[in-house]
């Protein structure tokens, strides 16, 4: 199928890169979010991140590592992989390993994530969707690949074998148990029925809503309506008392470093027990539009400005 098509399939179910925020483990999507994008509610987009980019890009390299890390073969699948069990949820693996009842999922990532895989640990959006494509496949064993951008390799397996063999090219094993599995592929079968009945998700206050919100609702009727916003007077009141809560608090806050900046005066740091304090000078630069507008008023700058719309909330006392 064509890329479109791909997207467009994507919607039908979850997918693996759903599972961790269909269960609200993914810190940059929400689960509104997901459904907002299952229900068709937020225009399809096949413009990632530079960092999606080249993770796509690498995939091949990570591929070719692990091959020769582990000694063992993969190829790749080039289907959406379903399973009548969950009929709700499909796959899109990286890649399956040759000879072996397991697969392998690709990962890419910045030298300044390096803390989310000490100790043997990894990310546990990456551990949810390893769970789920071992769901949809019913395969035994999954590996992770994990490519950290000029810094380290390190391999992962996650197995359903008890008590199975750990290779010493693997950084870690965890057990994943049938338990786990049927916890996250229940969890994903009641998320579905909110899709199928285009119920919403509890919002949770993170940014991933207030963006997936500003998708799903960009323009407005113009002001022609006011409605009735019944029974939400108390989330209104609390609203305004979080502000003031908040107000006190950067008061609070920049009193504290008020405090701090007087002590280190004229002197670019200090210590205080375990804590280092730095007052550093530092030069920002930024270019003055409006003065080389002004100085050059016969050159046409209308196409340098970006413009953007956005939808401005407040709440006053009428």
């Amino acid at each position: 199928m064509s890329r479109e098509q791909w997207l467009l399939e994507r919607r039908k179910a979850i997918g693996g890169s759903d599972a961790a925020a269909v269960i609200g483990l993914n810190e940059y999507v929400t689960p509104y979010a997901v459904w907002a994008d299952k229900t068709g509610r937020i225009p399809i987009s096949d413009s990632g991140s530079e960092a999606t980019r080249l993770g796509y890009e690498l995939e091949p390299y990570v591929a070719s590592r692990f091959e020769e890390k582990t000694g063992k073969k993969v190829k790749k699948v080039n289907a959406i992989i379903k399973n009548p069990k969950y009929p709700f949820a499909s796959a899109n693996i990286d890649r399956e390993v040759v000879g072996e009842d397991a697969g392998l999922e690709i990962k890419t990532t910045s030298v300044l994530n390096m803390k989310k895989f000490k100790d043997g640990e990894f990310p546990e959006k990456f551990y949810c969707q390893c769970c789920h494509y071992m769901a949809i496949t019913e395969r035994k064993r999954w590996y992770l690949a994990v490519l950290i951008l000029n810094k380290d390799f390190l391999v992962y397996q996650l197995t359903r074998v008890p008590d199975d063999t750990v290779p010493d090219w693997c950084v870690s094993s965890v057990y994943v148990s049938d338990e786990e599995i049927a916890a996250l592929m229940d969890a994903e079968r009641k998320f579905w029925e909110l899709v199928e009945t285009d119920t919403p998700p509890d919002l949770t206050g993170r940014s991933g809503d207030t963006e997936a919100l500003n998708a799903v609702y960009p323009v407005t009727d113009g002001g022609q309506e006011t409605i009735d916003l019944y029974g939400r007077e108390e989330t209104v009141s609390r609203y305004l008392s979080l502000k003031q809560q908040i107000k006190a608090l950067q008061e609070s806050l920049d009193q504290c470093e008020q405090e701090l900046k007087e002590d280190l005066g004229e002197h670019e740091q200090g210590q205080a027990g375990p804590y280092m304090v730095s007052w550093k000078p530092q030069i920002r630069r930024s270019f003055d539009s409006k003065k080389f507008a002004k100085d050059n008023p016969e050159l046409d700058l209308s196409g340098y400005y970006k413009e953007s719309s956005f939808r401005k909330f407040e709440i006053r006392s009428i």
